[in-house]
């Protein structure tokens, strides 16, 4: 199943709230909802799938968004940008204790949302983040091809970003400079390495069976000496690749 990428806004200026959903929903995103204090963000966060969150760091409540960001670090492993007016020293500082995975300053256009949200997306993993120079280093074309979360893989198909889940992945095919990661019903298009993108995948179910090809073992149906078929489709495989699907298949 593939999903686009679900955004909580936490932003108590409603205009500036309702700006930012256009532009989101405009560019492919889901907005999950749309708050203006802490309270009811920790609501939403506790009864939805949210895979990222723009956080004002002033808002009209007690807690502010810097109060959000701790929360969301100890509670949930999904990243958080901070959105505000305010760039000035002591505020960044402050943001910075929270290790938020952007910071936008208003006012902002929608392709700077985009690229923050795509540079966060891309570097966030669920192990503990490189250092932070990882996000102004990122190149343009790094999410599409390598935009991780723990049981699935973020890949751009025209303007959306869907969400594959690894067990629908079948096999990976290297054509060229691109990648056709293929599903059960679709296919789609990445620019990266064979080998950068067997690194994202989890390492006991996918492996390369040929220099062209990653393929995920749960969904091979058949074997024999030259070739493995997944759904139809003939995929060559190496003799080393072969001998350890034998012994697995005798273990």
């Amino acid at each position: 199943m593939e999903h686009p990428i679900k955004i909580l806004i936490v932003e108590d200026n409603v205009i500036i709230a309702d700006d930012m959903q256009s532009m989101l929903e405009e560019i492919g995103y889901e907005v999950v909802d749309n708050v203006i204090v802490y309270e009811q963000a920790i609501e939403v966060l506790k009864n939805n799938h949210v895979d990222l969150v723009l956080i004002d760091i002033i808002l009209a409540s007690d807690k502010t968004g810097i109060d959000l960001g701790k929360h969301i670090r100890q509670n949930y492993n999904i990243p958080f940008i901070f959105v505000t007016s305010n760039s000035d020293k002591a505020t960044v500082e402050n943001a910075k204790t929270v290790k938020p995975d952007g910071y936008l300053v208003k006012p902002f256009e929608q392709q700077d949302l985009y690229t923050s949200i795509e540079i966060a997306l891309s570097n966030f993993n669920y192990s503990k983040k490189e250092s932070s120079t990882d996000i102004a280093g990122s190149g343009g074309d790094s999410f599409t091809s390598n935009s991780v979360l723990k049981d699935s893989i973020f890949v751009k198909k025209q303007h959306l970003y869907y969400r594959i889940q690894f067990g629908d992945i079948q096999f990976i095919k290297a054509d060229n400079v691109y990648l056709e990661v293929n599903t059960v019903d679709k296919k789609f298009l990445v620019r990266s390495p064979l080998k950068d993108y067997l690194e994202k995948l989890p390492k006991n179910k996918f492996y390369r069976a040929h220099k062209s090809y990653i393929v995920n073992v749960d969904h091979i149906d058949a074997i024999n000496s030259k070739d493995i078929m997944i759904n139809n489709t003939l995929i060559p495989i190496s003799k080393d690749f072969k001998e350890f699907i034998i012994s697995s298949m005798n273990s």
